[in-house]
């Protein structure tokens, strides 16, 4: 089996597997019931004929890995767009192996790309991985 890092966007046939990426994040974030979004809702909203956000999968090998998905907003003072990450995870049997890192930095390019002014994103107090991990790559805090 191969143990090499694959991106890629999801498609419309991966909605399944995008719900299942929610559900487990809402699981480790100690809100599985919170979750109301369906695979109707996402294929909707991801892939209809108005997209809100995107999504990138992460494979290791043929395995699902992890995932990121985001939308892009706007800055008035900056006079540019924004691109906003929703959500990032990466299963915890594949954690430590560069999934995450390959996701963010696959974001922070098509935030280069698309001009973007920032790249955003929010991490819940208590997830203390989640910040040391943002922090070793350089993210700063807002206050």
């Amino acid at each position: 089996m191969s143990n090499a890092i694959t991106l890629r966007p999801a498609t419309e046939q991966d909605v399944g597997l995008v719900l299942w990426f929610i559900r487990q994040l809402a699981t480790y974030e100690r809100a599985p019931e919170q979750v109301t979004a369906t695979e109707s809702l996402l294929r909707k909203n991801l892939f209809g004929p108005t997209p809100y956000a995107q999504v990138i999968l992460a494979s290791v090998g043929d395995q699902p890995a992890g995932f990121a998905l985001y939308f892009y907003n706007f800055s008035t003072w900056l006079g540019q767009p924004g691109l906003y990450l929703e959500d990032l995870f990466v299963c915890p049997e594949f954690r430590g192996r560069g999934v995450g890192q390959r996701l963010l930095v696959q974001l922070a390019n098509i935030a280069r790309e698309r001009e973007c002014g920032r790249m955003e994103w929010v991490v819940l107090d208590w997830n203390d991985p989640a910040i040391q991990f943002y922090s070793k790559l350089g993210a700063q805090q807002m206050k």
